[in-house]
């Protein structure tokens, strides 16, 4: 599942040591579960209902130590063995649950932001993996807004057909019409640069790791950090030219992240 909807993260998974990889693998697998359900358009008014019956399946699997879901009894499996703080969940699943709405429309920056912290917490779920320090919780966080900012960027278009728009600012005529009109190009450069910032705010974070969970970590960030450089070579532009990678572009990203 995870190398046919997100190679980046299966190659940075890869990268990790083999015992750690199935634990990443079933965080993965729940969280696409959840976001499926929130993008399935032919449920309607049922999705909200789906995503708490998914977060309720894994608190009762946790609680009871099984589940029958075999997406679920892996995480139920993972979690605790690992110590994953998987009393973050709900945090997740209520962005998944801010997707329910039609249309889905970020008015602030603010407002993308609570999102983004949602999403997010799949950093800290992921830290006792990577045998994170303490104090690098934060760090993993805001690395996972970065991504998240990231993706947002490069899918304008596919979210609007979603009926969604992420990006606050962005004009819907624009959209409508795949302009790339200079007030779209502006507003989306100011996402590249905050997307940046924190890039730059999370520079340390793979050296506070332990040396075998340094690579994966290294992996995605230039996989990401590539996809903004990209951008920035449109123009801005993410309506009428494709922003997503080539295959081997990130295939260089990844090669001189390992390179490192």
């Amino acid at each position: 599942m995870q190398l046919r909807h997100d190679p980046t993260y299966f190659v940075a998974t890869c990268c990790l040591p083999r015992e750690r990889r199935s634990a990443v693998h079933a965080l993965y697998g729940y969280v696409r579960g959840a976001d499926e359900i929130a993008d399935d358009r032919s449920r309607n008014g049922e999705r909200r209902a789906a995503l708490d019956a998914w977060q309720a399946e894994l608190e009762q699997g946790v609680e009871r130590g099984y589940s029958e879901h075999p997406v679920i009894a892996a995480l139920v499996d993972a979690g605790p063995r690992h110590g994953m703080p998987l009393e973050l969940i709900p945090h997740y699943m209520d962005s998944m649950r801010a997707d329910c709405d039609d249309p889905v429309r970020m008015r602030s920056q603010d407002q993308l932001e609570r999102y983004m912290d949602g999403t997010a917490t799949v950093g800290p779920l992921i830290a006792p993996l990577l045998d994170a320090p303490a104090g690098v919780d934060g760090l993993l966080a805001s690395l996972g807004v970065a991504f998240q900012l990231t993706n947002f960027i490069r899918d304008v278009p596919d979210d609007w057909n979603l009926g969604r728009v992420y990006l606050p600012g962005l004009h819907e005529e624009d959209l409508v019409r795949h302009a790339a009109t200079h007030r779209l190009r502006e507003h989306v450069a100011q996402q590249v640069a905050r997307a940046r910032d924190l890039f730059r705010d999370t520079d340390a974070l793979a050296q506070a790791l332990p040396g075998p969970m340094r690579p994966g970590v290294r992996v995605a960030r230039a996989v990401y950090v590539r996809v903004l450089d990209r951008v920035e070579r449109l123009d801005y532009d993410v309506v009428t030219r494709r922003a997503g990678l080539r295959p081997w572009e990130a295939a260089r990203a990844v090669a001189g992240a390992l390179a490192t």
